[in-house]
């Protein structure tokens, strides 16, 4: 026990996120796209255990709602095409920060599996829409109109760098995340359309936290 090289804590936040979240579906064959935009907020929840050398290191969890989606560039005819699509996610990330603990900034990096599950959505159509526009796209590839969410249980990766300030009224910070899907919207067997129908996505969030309990008796830097 004397052995333990890092400086203990037994350190629980709660507070609130929120963001812009732009993002593509990937599709085998190939839909050409462009970034979808919609919202994203949630809260969260972190545990900071320790303080190794200059690393501070936390598990932190989050329940989020986003609006994922795409966004078609179809450059055949007037037709226009976005599709929403509404998650309630869970990541679960595993955090390190550098930086100060009470009154100051720390940088941050966080990483970890993420699942999420399909709540609802719908399309936004425009121009002409006939048989005839249709027809036209690139390579005849529009099994994604009108098609249902099939697999609305996701997983997948996420990660993101930012900064945090620490106040006396709590902790402030900024983020940039990736989020890569590794299971499909669609079925993807041999008879379906699509082999390949994955989200990923790009946030932007700020966020709020509180201290809930904070370790007594600890020097912090």
């Amino acid at each position: 026990m004397r052995a333990q090289v890092g400086d203990l804590r037994n350190d629980f936040m709660v507070g609130v996120n929120g963001g812009y979240v732009i993002s593509r579906v990937s599709f085998d064959p190939t839909v050409k796209k462009t970034w979808h935009g919609g919202p994203s907020f949630g809260v969260t929840l972190r545990y900071t255990s320790e303080r190794y050398f200059s690393a501070i290191c936390s598990l932190q969890g989050e329940i989020n709602f986003a609006r994922l989606g795409w966004t078609e560039v179809i450059e055949t005819s007037t037709d226009t095409y976005s599709r929403d699509l509404n998650y309630i996610q869970m990541p679960f990330l595993a955090r390190l920060a550098w930086g100060r603990e009470l009154r100051g900034a720390q940088f941050f990096f966080q990483i970890g599996p993420q699942i999420a599950y399909y709540v609802g959505g719908g399309d936004h159509r425009g121009g002409e829409w006939s048989d005839a526009t249709l027809a036209l796209r690139p390579n005849q590839v529009t099994a994604q109109y009108d098609k249902e969410v099939e697999r609305k249980f996701e997983y997948g990766l996420t990660g993101g760098l930012g900064l945090e300030i620490s106040s006396r009224i709590g902790r402030f910070s900024l983020e940039g995340r990736y989020y890569y899907a590794l299971s499909d919207i669609f079925h993807n067997g041999k008879s379906d359309p699509f082999g390949r129908s994955a989200n990923y996505a790009i946030y932007i969030k700020a966020g709020y936290l509180f201290d809930l309990i904070r370790t007594k008796g600890v020097e912090r830097k």
